[in-house]
């Protein structure tokens, strides 16, 4: 694994979604010595498929897998992270989590901490969905609009075969290798997430695969 580089994975389906997001990938600032590798999949089976391809690909210690309409708007981003991912027990850095999920396994039915802006079909805000306590939190699940790791764990596409639940999933594989998830305490929100409509189409069955698993 290289240590001085971070990898920016995505599953592409949107031209101009991916060329968004990569516009702002680029003006994030580097550590010195560090390297920028920025992956896309396109025609992935589903999101842990497309994860799994991209992390067999890149030699990157940091990785940061994200949904191609989420936009890094804070410059030292990647500062931040390697500097969090000097604790080895942290494996994965979120922005948005869940100190405890909720037995319905459903992230927004409990309480949440972290923040964001948000930009939906109706309104465009800034999101504080709780306030971390300390420089970081440890969570028990974290949104997988964005995910930052420092391990290669593989993604359960044996499981999640479509685009739902395979964030949850990681955060449990993380903390069954015994390391934590976080979110971390920001002053303002690190990115954009202009997620327009949700597709539940497959949600409920996808949690109920999540249930036999972990639960």
């Amino acid at each position: 694994m290289d240590n001085q580089k971070i990898c920016f994975i995505m599953c592409v389906n949107h031209e101009l979604y991916a060329k968004e997001c990569i516009h702002y990938l680029e003006q994030l600032e580097l550590p010195e010595g560090f390297q920028r590798e920025i992956l896309t999949i396109k025609g992935a089976e589903s999101m842990a498929s497309g994860y799994n391809q991209a992390m067999q690909k890149s030699e990157a210690k940091y990785k940061v897998y994200l949904h191609q309409d989420v936009f890094i708007v804070y410059q030292n981003f990647i500062r931040e992270i390697v500097k969090i991912f000097e604790e080895p027990r942290i494996g994965m850095i979120g922005i948005v989590g869940t100190p405890r999920l909720d037995d319905t396994a459903v992230m927004w039915h409990g309480e949440r901490v972290g923040m964001l802006y948000s930009n939906s079909v109706y309104f465009a805000n800034s999101s504080r969905f709780g306030q971390v306590e300390g420089e970081y939190q440890a969570v028990q699940a974290a949104d997988g609009l964005l995910l930052a790791t420092q391990y290669d764990i593989p993604w359960r596409e044996d499981l999640f075969r479509n685009w739902d639940f395979y964030d949850v999933s990681q955060c449990m594989e993380f903390q069954r290798q015994g390391y934590q998830v976080v979110i971390p305490r920001t002053d303002r929100p690190w990115c954009i997430h202009d997620d327009g409509i949700l597709d539940l189409s497959n949600y409920y069955t996808e949690r109920d695969i999540f249930h036999k698993e972990y639960r």
